[in-house]
């Protein structure tokens, strides 16, 4: 285990898996559904209104609740649309 965490902090790659799971240890012991877009999120390679306007294909990164930019972060942690959804994974654990 020590080894794989000193891989996991030493790579250059994951940037944005590494700011969710710090902890090596944490993606073998989290009970995650993974799917394609839990996956693509994950990466850093999701679909968000941001990442898509960063090539030009939209004119805004708005998200559809209107509450700023569609990142990631803002995804999984403030998008009012998907509350539900984050208090049903709370309760999960």
């Amino acid at each position: 285990m020590r080894k794989c965490q000193r891989i996991w902090t030493q790579t250059t790659k994951g940037k944005t898996s590494k700011e969710y799971f710090s902890e090596f240890a944490e993606i073998l012991t989290m009970k995650l559904h993974l799917t394609q877009n839990l996956t693509a999120i994950l990466s850093g390679y999701g679909k968000t209104r941001e990442y898509v306007h960063g090539y030009k294909i939209i004119d805004n990164p708005t998200c559809p609740c209107g509450e700023g930019a569609q990142t990631t972060d803002h995804v999984i942690y403030e998008c009012e649309r998907l509350s539900k959804e984050r208090e049903r994974e709370r309760k999960k654990k």
